[in-house]
């Protein structure tokens, strides 16, 4: 059987800044050989589960990392319990359907935020993990399909605060689905980790393929979507995570990174050391589908840094994630 033959196995949940749409050009950056697969900002995991389904990651160990607990759980409960979790988030589609959006906010308010603090936990802290459960999972993945643009966003006191989205009949529960993402994650030589880019990066080196995907560098003061952590992510961790990168690439391994257009990103990746890496940086076009306002949702500039190939050789193009109703005015003129 060839990969074509195999279902493609799409990320259980959405994520702002997944990179569905971006898979054409990354799949071109996808080195011809590697050891091991490193992912320090799992996400969605679009590229993890592209390699899986090519049978790229066949015999090869893969290590996805991210700092936040609450994927990092939710994705390990998919692995271990996924019947548990698949009844849970079933009960959870069939109350929604009858109560509609009080009962987003009775699962938001006083379910999932209320589980996640107890027994005096820190929600935000990388041993909220450990301490994740199916019915968490369950939870999670509901408020991922029903929330507002499937957004995960904390406030300041680490609770989940994203409205509910606008939907007519959300798919909450495919169960098929989510059984193929538990077989891919438990696969042998892969594993789920709550740890900082930094500490996944360190241990890069000769023969691993690294793919990083941080949250983007805002390109205004409105544009953010940095908060999936209570944290955040700064313009200081996107000068550690640059430095962390040359310092793999020195050591050996083959990177690719994507991020927004913002200059300092742009400057970050043009520098001396960059060059010196082997890191070579291209724009392409994206279509931006998280905005608050539907009129600011179209093309933006993103860049792909890589020093596994020159970029010049990728054409840019639009890609987009959905056909909207932009498209298909566009369509018609």
């Amino acid at each position: 059987m060839t990969a074509l033959d195999v279902t493609p196995v799409r990320p259980p949940l959405k994520w702002a800044g997944g990179k569905r749409q971006l898979l054409p050009t990354l799949r071109r950056l996808y080195p011809d050989a590697f050891d091991r697969y490193v992912e320090p900002f799992f996400g969605s995991g679009a590229v993890f589960f592209d390699l899986f389904t090519q049978g790229r990651l066949a015999g090869r160990a893969a290590r996805l990392f991210d700092v936040n607990p609450d994927l990092i759980g939710c994705y390990r409960m998919l692995r271990d319990h996924s019947a548990h979790v698949i009844a849970a988030l079933s009960r959870l589609a069939r109350d929604h359907r009858t109560r509609g959006d009080a009962f987003y906010y009775e699962v938001r308010d006083h379910r999932f935020n209320v589980l996640r603090a107890s027994d005096g936990r820190v929600p935000s802290s990388p041993a909220a993990a450990d301490d994740y459960t199916p019915d968490l999972a369950a939870m999670l993945i509901f408020l991922n399909r029903t929330g507002f643009n499937g957004l995960f966003r904390l406030n300041r006191d680490g609770a989940f605060n994203v409205p509910v989205g606008r939907y007519t009949n959300p798919t909450i529960c495919d169960a098929d689905h989510l059984r193929q993402v538990s077989a891919a994650f438990g696969s042998p030589n892969v594993t789920l980790e709550c740890r900082r880019f930094d500490e996944a990066l360190d241990e890069a080196g000769a023969g691993d393929f690294v793919y990083c995907d941080p949250p983007y560098a805002p390109l205004s003061r409105t544009a953010s979507f940095a908060h999936y952590s209570a944290g955040g992510f700064t313009a200081i961790d996107q000068r550690r995570l640059q430095h962390a990168v040359i310092d793999a690439c020195r050591r050996g391994a083959s990177v690719v990174v994507s991020n927004s257009s913002a200059p300092d990103i742009v400057a970050g990746y043009q520098t001396r050391a960059a060059k010196d890496a082997g890191l070579r940086l291209s724009f392409v076009d994206a279509r931006r589908a998280i905005n608050s306002r539907a009129s600011l949702r179209g093309a933006v500039k993103e860049v792909l840094v890589t020093n596994v190939q020159r970029l010049d050789a990728i054409k840019p193009r639009m890609l987009k994630a959905t056909r909207g109703r932009s498209a298909l005015k566009s369509a018609r003129r």
